[in-house]
């Protein structure tokens, strides 16, 4: 075993035969020692980052280069991480050591990295430092993709427990089965070429989190990079052609409980509706040109979906042209806790995709 490397058992490798389009050999991932002159390449960070810290789930991290390897450089923390090269999994970090990692035995040639980030990390930020080259690896031009969409939302946005073959499921089994990279947002955005952010964090409303659990509802935490509010959001880039909401599934999936901020439905329906508005008028200023698709499910007996519609359709009143509503019914809901499964998520984004090419929603 050559002495620089660590292998690790915890990383998951695909066969020879998958990879073959990229060397003889299936390329490697390995935790490395350091070595002596290495130059970092920026990379193109998709998703919301502050100093290299990210919290927001559905994060990927790209460059490209020539040569037969590369590094990247990625912080411990609960995360769950795929490595991409050329568009083909390499390998996949759980729970990764803070250091230096390297993917080697490639084709010699232009190749895409690509470090995507699976989990949702509400507990704390993780770390991405990333990626370097060796002496005779060439940093690539790397244009970025003329289409742009947004996904905001809840756990049936984030992924949350979405691979699980059972309803029931401990906090340690969701956080093992939410594949943010198998969630309907990503599909999306691969049907259409398109970069992709995912705004999102589980148990959060517009108004009320689930049960009444304490934490910023979404349109609150919304603004910021990282949840403990410590930097705004700022991107001069990313502005989205597409926004994909949809929240309310905490507002109103449980009761309302004593010393909650509303003594009845009507009040929360009439704070939810207000609030929903505000938030929608935000996203519009941020980004004049986009196309706004807001969609519920049918639990909690259709109340989301008529209170979503509702505000939708007082901006359509106001004036309002790029914008609508979408139902999405009968969902299995065989992920964990009664949450979206790889085949809802599949449907869901049958339904957008179907809804944007119908509305023949231009990408200009």
């Amino acid at each position: 075993m050559n002495p620089h490397r660590l292998w690790l058992a915890a990383t998951s490798f695909v066969g020879a035969a998958l990879l073959s389009t990229l060397a003889g050999a299936a390329p490697r991932l390995a935790l490395a020692t350091q070595p002596a002159g290495l130059h970092d390449v920026s990379p193109d960070v998709h998703g919301r980052v502050s100093n290299d810290r990210y919290q927001w789930p559905g994060l990927y991290f790209e460059t490209k280069f020539s040569g037969r390897s590369v590094y990247f450089k990625t912080g411990a923390g609960d995360v769950i991480l795929n490595a991409l090269v050329d568009g083909h999994l390499v390998g996949t970090l759980t729970k990764p050591a803070s250091g230096t990692y390297l993917i080697d035995d490639l084709k010699t040639g232009s190749h895409t990295v690509r470090i995507e980030v699976r989990t949702e990390s509400q507990a704390g930020p993780n770390e991405f430092h990333g990626f370097a080259l060796g002496k005779s690896g060439k940093a690539r031009p790397s244009p970025p993709r003329d289409r742009q969409i947004e996904f905001i939302g809840d756990s049936h946005t984030v992924g949350y427990g979405n691979t699980s073959k059972t309803r029931d499921c401990t906090n340690d089994e969701v956080w093992a089965t939410t594949d943010n990279t198998q969630s309907f947002g990503a599909k999306v955005a691969s049907h259409y070429g398109a970069d992709y952010q995912i705004n999102a964090i589980s148990g959060r409303g517009i108004v009320r989190n689930y049960n009444g659990s304490p934490g910023d509802p979404l349109p609150v935490a919304y603004p910021f990079a990282l949840l403990d509010h410590s930097a705004l959001y700022e991107a001069a880039t990313w502005h989205p052609q597409i926004i994909v909401i949809a929240l309310g599934t905490n507002d109103f999936s449980t009761p309302l409980n004593a010393g909650e901020n509303w003594a009845t439905r009507d009040e929360l329906h009439a704070d939810y509706e207000a609030t929903y508005l505000k938030f929608l008028e935000v996203l519009r200023a941020r980004n004049p040109r986009a196309f706004i698709i807001v969609w519920a499910t049918d639990m909690a007996e259709h109340e989301i979906q008529q209170e979503a519609s509702k505000v939708v359709a007082k901006l359509q009143a106001n004036g309002e042209g790029r914008i609508a509503f979408i139902p999405v019914d009968s969902l299995e809901m065989t992920g964990c806790n009664w949450h979206p499964s790889l085949a809802d998520h599949d449907a869901i984004a049958g339904k957008l995709i179907h809804f944007i090419d119908d509305r023949n929603i231009t990408w200009n």
